[in-house]
């Protein structure tokens, strides 16, 4: 888990996607503490944007992933 200041927000704590590998792929991190929402980030780019999506339609779209992977 990596700390992080965000203005608006105060600390955040971002953690690591398990699928996420540690060569500099395709990193996801996410941070827990945000009722209703899930704000998302770039691991490659901790400093860039940040998107927030409302729990439930990130769950959606991770659950849809899960059943139909991407070839």
């Amino acid at each position: 888990m990596t700390p992080d200041f965000r203005p608006g927000c105060g600390a955040v704590t971002w953690r690591t996607s398990s699928y996420s590998n540690t060569q500099g792929g395709d990193c996801v991190e996410a941070a827990d503490g945000f009722p209703g929402v899930l704000p998302v980030r770039d691991s490659k780019r901790p400093q860039g944007p940040v998107l927030v999506f409302r729990a439930s339609a990130w769950f959606a779209f991770v659950n849809e992933l899960k059943a139909n992977p991407p070839a």
